[in-house]
């Protein structure tokens, strides 16, 4: 059985750092783009970033454009999302997502598998 757990949530005030990790396990994600989605109440599941299985290839949401930063580690299954300079606005539950295929997509219907979810709560 599939399995993403994501860990690192936590509530930090406004301009500080949170690393999210998503392990993966049941299989091997050979050739699956990895991508981090958030939601916030009332609003609707949003792309944040992603990344080829090879690593070659990332993509982010303006909105985290030179603040957040995804990267992969292949041995131990494992996509991680840096958050600096966090914003009140990046408030919401964070979910890591995977997918078959060669190119990262920003679509979350896309995604075949997904993680419970982990909350982030920065406060001003």
């Amino acid at each position: 059985q599939v399995q993403l757990v994501e860990s690192g949530g936590g509530s930090v005030q406004a301009g500080g750092s949170l690393r999210l990790s998503c392990a993966a396990s049941g299989r091997t994600f050979s050739n699956y783009g990895r991508g981090w989605f958030r939601q916030a109440p009332g609003k609707e599941r949003e792309f944040v970033a992603g990344i080829k299985w090879s690593g070659s290839s990332t993509a982010y949401a303006d909105s985290v454009k030179g603040r957040f930063t995804i990267s992969g580690d292949n041995a131990k299954n494992t996509v991680y999302l840096k958050m600096n300079s966090l914003k009140p606005e990046d408030t919401a539950v964070y979910y890591c997502a995977a997918r078959r295929g060669a190119t990262v997509s920003s679509t979350p219907g896309a995604y075949e598998y997904w993680g419970q979810g982990t909350q982030v709560t920065v406060s001003s």
